[in-house]
């Protein structure tokens, strides 16, 4: 018997710290989005504003629906430049 399909989550740098955890593999749905990972894993309502998102390292819409094997990532808002 295989085992259920995953996919991997990661956060980065103050959402890692805020939340007490870098990295965890869960179980792939089919229909399940960037946001619902969210929601699943941290147990907010919502994403936090300006906080980025990738799957397989490319930036994308909170909506996108994931497959099994994918990364999800989370990031926070980046400043920085100068004026």
């Amino acid at each position: 018997m295989s085992a259920a399909p995953e996919i991997s989550v990661k956060l980065f740098a103050g959402l890692a710290e805020a939340r007490g955890w870098r990295e965890r593999r869960v179980t792939y749905a089919p229909g399940l989005t960037v946001t619902d990972v969210w929601r699943r894993e941290t147990g907010e309502a919502a994403l936090p504003p300006r906080v980025l998102c990738a799957v397989n390292m490319d930036y994308c819409a909170a909506d996108k629906v994931l497959a099994p094997g994918d990364e999800v990532g989370f990031f926070p808002p980046v400043t920085g430049g100068s004026a």
